[in-house]
């Protein structure tokens, strides 16, 4: 997979292995809202961190680190 940046969209994500425990790690919210499986083509990394205030350098650097 290419690198993750903040235009990435979760489904993307989510389909790296371990990515989903990142996302925990940062208190990403969305893994558990029952509207997710509606948005998650079009929510993207760099939005939702501004919404939920996450750090989006930390989290893409966490992210790219499972990448190989």
């Amino acid at each position: 997979m290419k690198k993750i940046t903040e235009n990435t969209t979760l489904k993307e994500v989510l389909e790296i292995k371990g990515a989903e425990e990142i996302l925990k790690k940062h208190k990403l919210p969305c893994l558990f809202c029952p509207m997710v499986s509606f948005e998650i083509e079009s929510l993207k990394i760099g939005d939702l961190c501004k919404i939920y205030g996450i750090n989006l350098k930390k989290l893409l650097e966490d992210l790219n680190s499972l990448i190989r």
